[in-house]
């Protein structure tokens, strides 16, 4: 019996010193996982808080599938609940009339730019473009699993995160620039 499988018996038991467990060994990830998807770092902690009640209320139906099964289970439902806040505020996805299907430029070079930097950048990215960037690169998501999950055409996910792309290229150049003087 694995360590992960040993956590989540006595998880489905009610241990109190399992919960604080999980609770501390996997905030600081789904907090960046949060933070990904939202600015405001209140919503980023109500987000977080929402995402631990469903994950705690909901043990006793998780089906264990693995190590690492757990962390996967939480990051998705976490990634739900930011995707429910982001859905509150109705995001405007661009139409498609104005997407050019452009060929892909080459990827701007990030090497020296520290990962809160790029990170910070990302933030900036408007919410539909941050969001599908994200589900897309980080969760590894295809545009219809992520059409799916927000609402939006297949080609309105292609064209988010053309976009995205695109600005967050031009975004890291400009910041290079800063660097550079």
């Amino acid at each position: 019996m694995t360590d992960e499988l040993r956590l989540i018996e006595k998880l489905k038991s009610g241990d109190v010193d399992a919960l604080r467990e999980v609770y501390l060994s996997h905030v600081g990830y789904l907090h960046a996982v949060c933070a990904r998807y939202l600015r405001n770092d209140d919503d980023v902690k109500d987000v977080l808080q929402e995402a631990f009640i469903r994950i705690f209320g909901g043990l006793k139906n998780f089906d264990y599938r693995g190590d690492g099964s757990l962390r996967s289970w939480m990051t998705r439902i976490t990634i739900n609940e930011a995707l429910k806040t982001l859905n509150a505020r109705h995001i405007t996805w661009d139409s498609l009339d104005s997407y050019a299907d452009e060929p892909d430029e080459p990827p701007e070079d990030i090497c020296g730019i520290p990962p809160e930097d790029v990170h910070d950048i990302i933030k900036q990215l408007p919410d539909g473009y941050r969001t599908v960037l994200n589900l897309y690169v980080f969760e590894r998501k295809s545009h219809k699993e992520i059409a799916a999950l927000l609402g939006i055409s297949e080609l309105t996910s292609a064209s988010q995160y053309h976009r995205a792309k695109k600005m967050l290229k031009k975004m890291l150049t400009e910041y290079k620039k800063q660097l550079e003087q």
